[in-house]
């Protein structure tokens, strides 16, 4: 009974702050509608956050257009491998396997491999075209530092004379 005042207006303060804290909880608790736009709100910022992860910027759409201006027979092969792969991919019909039964095994795998060859084959030229791009880049990069070198010897020289 003997306790001090001042301990007691300090209970009594943080007890009114838990208090107000609890009331505040209970209050977004009981509102669903702006707990649902949160969500919504949350959800959102996290797909478009996806989206702008996994969606090529402009340079790279250049780039992928002018190494397929570059090299065309390698994207047809590319786009023939990913066609055959996805036609393999789709389940035949018990019609089909009545009517053509082993030969359509053998013709698909035959396919396969040559849906494989086509598709190592597009990744070649990618990889080729993608190391002709570097190389281009770097080659690029040297005549621009040497351009950046020389310029700056003029003007030191300019600028010591």
């Amino acid at each position: 009974m003997g306790e001090d005042p001042e301990v007691i207006r300090a209970d009594i303060e943080r007890t009114r702050a838990e208090m107000g804290d609890t009331v505040d909880a209970i209050g977004y608790r009981a509102d669903v509608k702006s707990r649902a736009k949160d969500k919504l709100s949350d959800t959102k910022d996290r797909i478009t956050g996806k989206v702008s992860d996994t969606t090529p910027d402009k340079q790279q759409v250049k780039r992928a257009a002018s190494t397929a201006q570059e090299n065309p027979l390698g994207l047809a092969i590319g786009g023939v491998a990913v066609g055959f792969l996805a036609g393999l991919l789709v389940p035949s019909s018990r019609v089909e396997d009545e009517k053509l039964g082993p030969i359509a095994d053998q013709v698909k795998d035959q396919v396969k491999e040559t849906g494989q060859e086509a598709l190592d084959r597009g990744k070649d030229v990618a990889q080729q075209a993608a190391a002709s791009a570097k190389e281009t880049a770097q080659e690029a990069g040297r005549e621009h530092a040497d351009e950046l070198r020389d310029s700056t010897q003029e003007r030191a020289q300019t600028v010591g004379s």
